[in-house]
């Protein structure tokens, strides 16, 4: 807006501001092509307005945006752009997930679950395996109203994924849950989600909303094989 509109994709927030080259890279940084996911980056220099540095932090800014692909600003954002040059952004690089050598976005994963009609919210973390490396796990918050068995559910929604994202996504397995951990201004977290599914300790978040949830995450998560078997999570 402000030049012209363009044309909406469920999805994308159009093109580019004029200034910003986005490019999309592989993990090796070469560039890939239209509709191909890698990670986000913008090529260096930087437009007007934007930030230099972090506060006393210089060296951190190197190393977390510049320095990690030679001549490009780093996002820590993972996408793709299509043929239109419109991007699509599915999510942090955290939300990224290795999957047997295959790189899936629990974003993406986390789009077609919520296409389910009985599904009111939900989330997908990677849970650490030994032998896969990682394997995508879900949570979902029922529809009021909803009255299939959660087990049906649960079948339906890693047939769903299998069908969109195919058999490499290796999704099997969701926890029904009441309601999603979040932060008081309605942030999921994933990050410590991630953590209860491995059996590490975390830090409870000073921004959550509702510190109890976290208990009926590892409960829910220990009813589907993960977090720890022998005694209780520990909060640090």
């Amino acid at each position: 807006m402000g030049i012209e509109s363009f044309p909406i994709k469920p999805g994308s927030s159009t093109k580019p501001v004029p200034g910003f080259d986005v490019r999309i890279l592989s993990t090796d940084g070469k560039l890939l092509g239209p509709k191909e996911e890698g990670l986000v980056a913008v090529k260096l220099p930087l437009p007007p307005g934007t930030l230099p540095t972090l506060w006393n932090a210089d060296e951190r800014f190197l190393q977390a945006y510049v320095k990690m692909f030679e001549g490009y600003y780093f996002t820590a954002d993972g996408g793709y752009r299509d043929e239109d040059g419109y991007v699509f952004i599915m999510g942090r690089v955290d939300d990224v997930i290795n999957v047997a050598g295959h790189r899936l976005s629990t974003g993406e994963m986390e789009e077609i679950i919520a296409t389910h009609p009985d599904v009111a919210e939900c989330a997908v973390i990677g849970a650490s395996d030994s032998l896969k490396g990682q394997l995508p796990v879900g949570f979902v918050v029922l529809k009021a109203g909803a009255k299939r068995g959660a087990e049906e559910i649960r079948q339906e929604l890693m047939k769903l994924i299998r069908t969109e994202i195919g058999a490499i996504a290796c999704y099997k397995e969701t926890a029904v849950v009441a309601r999603l951990p979040k932060t008081r201004s309605g942030k999921i977290l994933r990050a410590t989600m991630r953590k209860i599914a491995d059996g590490q300790d975390f830090k409870v978040p000073s921004t959550i909303d509702d510190p109890a949830i976290l208990s009926e995450i590892d409960e829910a998560l220990r009813g589907i094989g993960y977090a720890r078997k022998d005694k209780e999570f520990l909060v640090l």
